[in-house]
C-alpha cells in the first residue's frame, strides 16, 4: 500500500496561501512559516505530518500527496478546513 510523509501550512484564505507560497519561492523556510501561520496543530512541528496511507486524509489533500512530485510545494489546496500549502517529503508507491 502506498505510504507518504508530508508537511503543510493551513490558513483561512486563498490569498494568504498564495502570499506564503511566494515567500517560500523567494527563499523563506517552509517550517518556520508553518510555525508562524498554520492553523493546524502540526504547525508547531513545522507542519510535519506523520507517515500516512492513501485514503487517511481528506480527498483533496490525499490526491495532491499521492500525485505531486516529492519536494515541490503545491497549493493552494482547498479542503473543508481551509487552504493548504503541501510539500510531499517522502512517498513509497
Amino acid at each position: 500500500m502506498a505510504r507518504a510523509s508530508a508537511r503543510h501550512i493551513l490558513v483561512k484564505t486563498e490569498e494568504q496561501c498564495h502570499n506564503l507560497k511566494a515567500e517560500i519561492e523567494n527563499g523563506a523556510d517552509f517550517g518556520t512559516l508553518a510555525q508562524q501561520h498554520s492553523l493546524c496543530p502540526s504547525g508547531k512541528q513545522g507542519g510535519e505530518l506523520d507517515e500516512f496511507g492513501r485514503g487517511q486524509m481528506v480527498k483533496e489533500f490525499d490526491t495532491v500527496v499521492f500525485s505531486a512530485p516529492v519536494g515541490e510545494v503545491q497549493g493552494p489546496v482547498k479542503t473543508q478546513f481551509g487552504y493548504h500549502l503541501v510539500e510531499v517529503t517522502q512517498r513509497d508507491d
